[in-house]
């Protein structure tokens, strides 16, 4: 952390701020809500001193984000298999999003954007390693069952506010007489249990996982694997 300071002026006193005030004055804030000017404001000083210390925006997003990602501990059960692990992953990564509003954002901006998120990927590929893969498929598989389960989390969290009686509410009301007013989409649906989004992540992420390692066996080629899950077009 650096501990240089950074002097600027509100109503005719200096205010001095270091990267730890920045961050956590945006811990404070949240990954959603989190805006330079917001910040800037919270400690009294003018974005042009936040900017001797984070690189605009993105910067702001980074430092925070990677501090919120440091609080995340992956549990690695030595008892699962690749399966078994790969979709504890994916629980683990749902649970922490769904817990830090905005980070499901942040992780889908780029990654790894920090330390935090190099440790993170850094872990899985480790915990593949010890179930037999080399680091290029570990990576490949971790990588696409967190891309995934992150996607999807994202999109239950845009569901989130349908409970209560706002526009996306009946919103959900309108999308649900549309199904219900069309005989075939009725029938189609009909057909199907009601499940949580819970459930339903876990059978979307199952069915991900199953596919992934039934062809990425440990210690076959990445290069061997990727070309068998349609890499290239096979015509």
């Amino acid at each position: 952390m650096a501990k240089e300071r950074s002097r600027s002026t509100t109503g005719g006193r200096p205010a001095q701020i270091t990267l730890a005030d920045i961050e956590r004055e945006g811990r404070r804030m949240g990954l959603t809500a989190l805006t330079v000017g917001g910040v800037a404001s919270a400690l009294g000083v003018t974005p042009t001193a936040l900017y001797r210390h984070v690189d605009g925006k993105l910067g702001l997003e980074r430092l925070v984000g990677e501090s919120v990602l440091a609080e995340f501990v992956l549990v690695d059960d030595p008892g699962q298999d690749a399966p078994r692990y790969l979709l504890s992953l994916a629980h683990q990564l749902r649970a922490f999003a769904l817990a830090e509003p905005g980070i499901t954002a942040y992780l889908q901006t780029f990654f790894p954007r920090g330390e935090s998120g190099a440790r993170l990927q850094r872990e899985a590929i480790e915990s593949l390693g010890r179930r037999g893969y080399d680091p290029a498929v570990g990576a490949m598989l971790s990588g696409t069952v967190a891309q995934l389960a992150i996607s999807l989390t994202a999109a239950e969290q845009r569901h989130l506010p349908a409970d209560d009686n706002g526009p996306l509410s009946r919103e959900l009301e309108n999308a649900e007489e549309v199904l219900e007013s069309d005989a075939v989409l009725a029938t189609a649906h009909g057909g199907l249990p009601n499940i949580t989004e819970e459930d339903y992540f876990r059978m979307v992420m199952t069915a991900c996982i199953r596919g992934l390692t039934d062809t990425a066996t440990p210690g076959r080629p990445a290069l061997e694997v990727l070309i068998d899950l349609g890499l290239y077009d096979q015509g």
